[in-house]
């Protein structure tokens, strides 16, 4: 049988997935800055050779959010697994440009039917407790994740696989019941020690950065990992500090008085509050910002209604307000960053017509408006602060909506676990492959809070998922994205701008197509 062989010495560029802008909650909704600001410019580990580069150091990094859970197969927020990325590596590792970079893989082979992958792994990889990564850990990580352990499956990405076997410590064979298109991106998922059961509270993986301790309400403390396996991507700090800070003007004020080092999410007034002396680091969000409805509770469960909200809201008006006019205004869960399946036009498809969504909430049974509470995460306060006007927005066509403002574990736990909520206004953030992305509407999705339901959209998401023809996998998700405009599934409000605040020493940081704060390549150097 002919097999597609490929030996990983450098990013995969047949393999490029150009980075959706979504799927997974939370994520730093700060809208970059805009006007008069600090210097602007994209990083990357190359400066000038006027840097004199400073080995060790510790960065002290302002995060707005607890983390939810260590464990990286048990954490669904995005700021999470940003930072615990330093400390997880897996057969491969996302690229600045969407692409895939060989991490644990040396190399790969896809047999002519696209059902067998077999993964040659490095042979001189160690996890931080010292014990070797063996193709026993592969399988048991792939095994946790996909339910083949006989415990419920840990990830939809891996539900596809059929069976997985060892033919010696170095390789691992992936059989997937059906073709899938969209498996190769999953394999950036961390790869943990086999049996090893204390992920939650003292997670080991193989990546440049080691877990040290985490104090809630105050830090999480990574350190370098020494004995990493890749020589080019070791270290050169010594040890990272994310500082649990949710409220936006305090990070700010630490980072001019010398307490922080890193803002990852400025908005316009406050690169303008840091004047000069620091960098900002500007890049697209890579983000859909929406008000998610809940599709199964009254009077939501009507399209009519979901229709009528989309006419009543002016994004337009969001986006100047909220975000400094710093975001490109959206109409389905996909951002123009991902340019092959992105469906343009569908932005359009609701203008403001507050006369059209009276019509349909009077078609409805609704016209007195209703009630309608929406759920806002608290120290996100670019939601709270769509939410509100949103709120002003709705009153125009008599919907009167009250915002409910819970803390973030309280969210993930009422909304995203168990969709106890009528509307609420979330970013989704960057994946690999758009079946992350759009795959999350699905009627079988397990986290599927929207509560939508749709044998048609199913069935484009289900074709898409083993069409390997790039042109036509494109547009099943293109006629996937019209469907989800059309019902109205939520309102896709915009992709807003990011900046990330430094101080000028701290070089190397990159942008990434999805949110990822990588600090194997950052470092200080002398002021």
């Amino acid at each position: 049988m002919m097999s597609l062989k490929k030996t990983l010495v450098a990013g995969l560029s047949t393999l490029t997935l150009f980075a959706v802008i979504i799927s997974g909650c939370g994520g730093n909704a700060q809208p970059a800055a805009t006007g008069n600001k600090p210097e602007t410019s994209t990083e990357t580990a190359a400066e000038s050779d006027q840097d004199k580069v400073m080995e060790g150091g510790t960065v002290r990094v302002a995060i707005a959010t607890e983390p939810d859970n260590l464990d990286p197969y048990l954490s669904a927020a995005t700021d999470t697994n940003s930072m615990m990325d330093n400390v997880f590596d897996g057969l491969f590792e996302a690229g600045e440009k969407g692409d895939l970079i060989p991490a644990i893989a040396e190399s790969y082979e896809v047999s002519e039917d696209g059902l067998i992958y077999t993964f040659n792994i490095k042979k001189n990889v160690v996890f931080h407790d010292g014990s070797p990564l063996t193709s026993d850990d592969v399988s048991y990580s792939y095994a946790k994740l996909a339910g083949l352990d006989g415990q419920e499956p840990l990830s939809s990405k891996f539900s596809g696989i059929k069976s997985i076997e060892n033919p010696d410590d170095y390789t691992v064979v992936v059989k997937l019941k059906e073709r899938d298109a969209a498996f190769m991106a999953a394999n950036i998922v961390g790869i943990v020690p086999k049996n090893y059961e204390q992920q939650s509270e003292k997670p080991i993986g193989a990546g440049p950065f080691k877990f040290v301790e985490y104090q809630p309400g105050q830090q999480l403390v990574l350190e370098k990992n020494a004995d990493f396996y890749d020589n080019e991507r070791m270290p050169k700090l010594d040890r990272i500090e994310f500082k649990i800070m949710p409220d936006a003007n305090s990070s700010i004020l630490a980072l001019q008085s010398g307490d922080i080092d890193m803002v990852p999410g400025v908005s316009e007034q406050g690169a303008m509050q840091l004047g000069d002396g620091y960098s900002i680091v500007s890049g697209p969000q890579n983000m859909v910002q929406l008000m998610a409805l809940n599709n199964s509770v009254k009077p939501l469960d009507d399209v009519r209604v979901r229709q009528a909200i989309n006419f009543a809201i002016d994004k337009n008006v969001i986006i100047q307000t909220v975000a400094d006019g710093n975001g490109t205004p959206l109409g389905s869960n996909m951002s123009p960053a991902m340019k092959m399946y992105y469906q343009e036009g569908l932005e359009s498809r609701y203008e403001p017509n507050i006369e059209q969504a009276k019509s349909l909430l009077k078609e409805a049974g609704y016209e007195n408006g209703f009630d309608l509470t929406i759920t806002v995460p608290s120290n996100y306060q670019f939601h709270v602060d769509t939410a509100q006007v949103i709120s002003e927005q709705l009153k125009q066509v008599g919907i009167r909506a009250a915002l409910k403002q819970i803390e973030w574990s309280s969210w993930l736990e009422d909304v995203y676990n168990n969709a106890k909520y009528e509307a609420t206004i979330i970013g989704l953030t960057g994946k690999l492959d758009p079946n992350e992305v759009l795959g999350r509407y699905e009627s079988s999705y397990a986290k599927n809070f929207y509560k939508f339901s749709n044998s048609e959209f199913d069935d484009l998401v289900g074709q898409a998922r083993t069409e390997l023809d790039e042109k036509a996998r494109a547009d099943l998700y293109k006629q996937a994205q019209e469907l989800l405009t059309d019902q109205a599934v939520a309102v896709f409000i915009m992709d807003p701008g990011r900046n990330v605040a430094m101080k000028k020493s701290l070089k190397g940081f990159k942008m990434y197509p999805v949110q990822k704060y990588d600090f194997a390549p950052m470092y200080f150097t002398e002021e």
